[in-house]
């Protein structure tokens, strides 16, 4: 009876830590460098006192710019957005007016992945109600092809603004290049994403894909979230009510035009 007792002591002490820790994470004032003037959990920045934010999600602030390290590279961060679990950086390698400037990292859906464990991937580009959609990235596309494309709209001449050394003809592709769209004698020479909703994937000129790539792409924490609020990652944004909804079934089901949750649905505290 006494090892119960003891066992349920510890645990209650282990509960209390552990809110202890999430409230002094959560009280910590927002720190800010250069344009990002908000920033607190899970954020925090590089020297702010410990335990203060999340140490995954810690940002450097250099020369007065806030930068997120990630994916073999470093990106300016432009926004957080702590409604919708997202924040919105941009390639270092891409500057405004230049439009012959290009982003520095090679940067496609293959390097994200769609692991529900925050613990081994801290951001998400997925919609994780909807798994087949992309919900914040699309994609632009050079290639560098060995003769002129003429009968494919898809492929955008970037001349005068984009000269690479190489021989052939540059051109840019806004969304997803599927095979047959591919031309013969064209090799893909870089990937960049951008979450600007203004990119029309059928009839965009290159000034506006560059105005897209100096919009940057948004990443989520989106699981870390799912965690705090809902004691597990299966959980999903709402968009129209700007909240987390939690779910035994993490998905909900649009049936002629009406929204409703699947059968087992339950609440979430704080949502």
């Amino acid at each position: 009876m006494w090892r119960q007792s003891a066992l349920l002591v510890f645990l209650l002490l282990l509960v209390h830590q552990i809110c202890a820790t999430n409230e002094q994470e959560h009280a910590c004032p927002p720190s800010s460098c250069g344009k990002i003037t908000n920033i607190t959990y899970p954020f925090r920045l590089r020297g702010d006192p410990k335990g203060c934010g999340d140490n995954r999600y810690e940002l450097a602030c250099e020369n007065n710019v806030t930068v997120l390290y990630s994916y073999s590279g470093k990106y300016h961060v432009q926004a957080i957005n702590y409604n919708n679990f997202t924040i919105r950086v941009v390639d270092p390698g891409v500057q405004q007016p230049n439009c012959s400037s290009l982003p520095r990292y090679f940067l496609s859906p293959t390097n994200f992945s769609d692991s529900d464990n925050f613990y081994l991937d801290r951001y998400q580009i997925q919609n994780r109600c909807y798994p087949w959609k992309r919900a914040f990235q699309k994609h632009i596309i050079f290639l560098n092809c060995r003769h002129a494309v003429i009968d494919n709209e898809k492929y955008v001449e970037t001349d005068p603004c984009i000269k690479w050394h190489s021989k052939g003809y540059i051109y840019a592709i806004a969304g997803d290049l599927i095979a047959k769209d591919f031309e013969v004698g064209c090799e893909v020479k870089l990937v960049a994403p951008t979450s600007w909703w203004g990119l029309d994937t059928n009839n965009s000129s290159y000034t506006q894909m560059h105005r897209a790539l100096l919009y940057g792409f948004e990443l989520s924490w989106i699981n870390l979230a799912c965690v705090d609020q809902c004691g597990n990652p299966d959980c999903a944004f709402d968009a129209y009510s700007q909240k987390l909804q939690c779910s035994m079934y993490f998905c909900r089901n649009f049936l002629g035009g009406r929204r409703y949750f699947i059968e087992g649905a339950k609440g979430c505290k704080n949502c």
